[in-house]
């Protein structure tokens, strides 16, 4: 990835290795850390959660700049999550961990491209989220999509349509950090921090450790979804081909567009999770590889399985049309039968109803009781004529 020279981000001024002693202490994301720099306490509010690793286990120490300083001299590494930051702390943490305003652009937006690139320090891996909304939450249902546990920072909404939404995920691994930058209230990685701590032989691997849980979790995610979409998929499909026909061809369409935003979203992944599961690189743990090659297979499974809903969507859009439109040529076909089995009683009672003197029938007793026996005799043929033929 070539970038221009970095030295303005050099030259910025560096906290990070300046320790506060202090006995006031201030909360952040519910941990009790000390007193810190301003610059790091802004940083820290939109933290979700961070840990300093050592051998695979999560030190107790609670002063962030201790940890950072420990870490970047060789002791073990930080792992930081952040969610929806604002351009300032996005800046703190390029001065924290020497990424690249390139890269801190890159973090800065909602809707961007997976990808896999390298710098001369560091890493970074952009994935997009996939999360399947409940019915009962879908906007289509005039239901109000929750804004979830944070107060709006005033990112854009998240991607997608009414049965599934997107979120973006950026993860910075270096030699002795992971930062993982979050956008959407769909991107959660909530419960990913204890399952990996709980398997520290696998965190003692270093920071690539965490990405693949990162990416681990994402690619679950997706299968999730797929489950979740091909059970509307399974009820729609029954809805069309039902002996009552209910073809919601909105539906249809909506959830087509779905599937088109979820092979957005899992296609582009493919070569860069095939990257790191095939080719040695940079700041990856090369013991990491083996459980890249296990997500890469999980990840072509769903991306299989979205390329298959599209084609299933597509075959049963088609088949609801073209059973609406057999059904209201049916309709008209009845229709037509019933009009003219009306149009003979009609014809014949005008036709006595032009009110002429010399008309056939108009003296005789029988008369009237003859032209209603025509009347019906005429219906009831042409009524089991249409009725052989279909029609009725």
């Amino acid at each position: 990835m070539n970038r221009p020279a970095r030295a303005s981000l050099r030259t910025l001024p560096l906290s990070r290795t300046r320790h506060l002693r202090t006995a006031t202490t201030v909360r952040h994301s519910g941990v009790r850390v000390p007193a810190l720099s301003r610059r790091t306490t802004a940083l820290l509010d939109a933290t979700v959660a961070w840990g300093h690793y050592v051998g695979g286990v999560r030190q107790p120490s609670n002063d962030f700049e201790a940890c950072v300083a420990a870490a970047r001299n060789g002791e073990g590494f930080v792992w930081m999550g952040v969610h929806e930051p604002s351009t300032p702390q996005l800046n703190q943490l390029g001065v924290i961990f020497g990424l690249h305003p390139l890269s801190l652009e890159d973090a800065s937006s909602p809707q961007q491209r997976p990808k896999f690139e390298r710098d001369d320090d560091y890493a970074v891996l952009a994935l997009r989220t996939l999360a399947y909304v409940p019915r009962e939450e879908r906007v289509g249902n005039g239901a109000a999509k929750p804004t979830g546990g944070r107060e709006d920072t005033g990112a854009e909404p998240d991607e997608g349509g009414d049965v599934v939404e997107t979120g973006t995920i950026m993860v910075f691994v270096g030699d002795w950090f992971v930062v993982t930058v979050r956008h959407g209230r769909h991107a959660s990685m909530a419960g990913l921090r204890r399952r990996v701590e709980e398997n520290p032989m696998q965190l003692a691997l270093g920071p690539s450790a965490v990405l693949h849980a990162v990416v681990d979790k994402v690619v679950d995610d997706y299968l999730a979804v797929t489950d979740a979409v091909l059970e509307d998929i399974e009820e729609i499909e029954n809805s069309v081909f039902s002996a009552r026909l209910v073809a919601d061809i909105e539906r249809i369409y909506q959830l087509k567009r779905d599937v088109i935003e979820m092979k957005r979203t899992v296609g582009p992944l493919s070569l860069p999770v095939r990257q790191l599961s095939e080719r040695p690189q940079p700041f990856i743990n090369a013991e990491i590889r083996e459980y890249f090659r296990d997500v890469d297979d999980h990840l072509a499974r769903v991306h299989e399985q979205v390329s298959s809903f599209d084609e299933l969507l597509t075959t049963i859009l088609q088949a609801g049309l073209a059973r609406l439109s057999v059904a209201e040529n049916e309709d008209m076909r009845k229709i037509s039968a019933w009009v003219a089995i009306a149009a003979v009683p009609t014809m014949i009672a005008g036709i006595y109803g032009m009110n002429f003197t010399y008309m056939p029938e108009l003296q005789s007793r029988w008369g009237y009781p003859s032209v209603l026996a025509v009347m019906f005799t005429a219906c009831a043929l042409m009524f089991r004529g249409f009725k052989r033929n279909g029609w009725l």
